[in-house]
């Protein structure tokens, strides 16, 4: 089962090489990791998704409190969060795949933001399974290469780290 763990820690040097290290350690793969400054002065956010049961979940927070410059851990896995990623999408586009190409950036409110003759870049925002989504119809016409962030979420309503 997928997770998505958000962690509030202090912005100093080597926070994030101790966070990986945990994971690392233990045998806990990271399937994307999101790290950037909060509104709060000397205080970052890093977004952690990662996959295992109940049990290594709970053995994932357990560790990540015991470190020092870790303030809260948030558990967002129970859907009470809004996640978003962003990919920028390289794909083929010749003559004839043109058309297609803008027809899945519309379905999928995506943006064209660069063109060239034989290929068309495509920034594409959304939850991991909308990005999936896309990526999915645009194989078939050639991706020529895909970067993306990783997620980032934010609780709902009020839930948070500070409230």
């Amino acid at each position: 089962m997928q997770h998505t763990i958000s962690v509030i820690v202090e912005n100093d040097f080597g926070v994030l090489s101790r966070v990986a290290t945990l994971f690392s350690g233990r045998g806990f793969n990271i399937d994307s990791l999101s790290v950037a400054p909060t509104n709060e002065d000397g205080l970052s956010r890093m977004t952690i998704v990662t996959r295992g049961d109940a049990q290594i979940l709970e053995q994932i927070n357990k560790q990540l409190n015991k470190l020092i410059d870790v303030l809260k851990v948030l558990d967002f896995s129970d859907g009470s969060a809004i996640e978003r990623e962003l990919a920028l999408i390289k794909v083929a586009a010749e003559d004839d795949a043109r058309a297609e190409v803008l027809r899945i950036v519309d379905i999928f409110r995506a943006k064209i933001i660069d063109v060239t003759p034989k290929s068309y870049t495509i920034e594409a925002t959304g939850n991991p399974l909308k990005i999936d989504g896309i990526l999915e119809l645009l194989r078939p016409l050639g991706l020529k290469e895909v970067v993306r962030t990783g997620a980032v979420a934010i609780g709902r309503g009020a839930k948070g780290w500070n409230g």
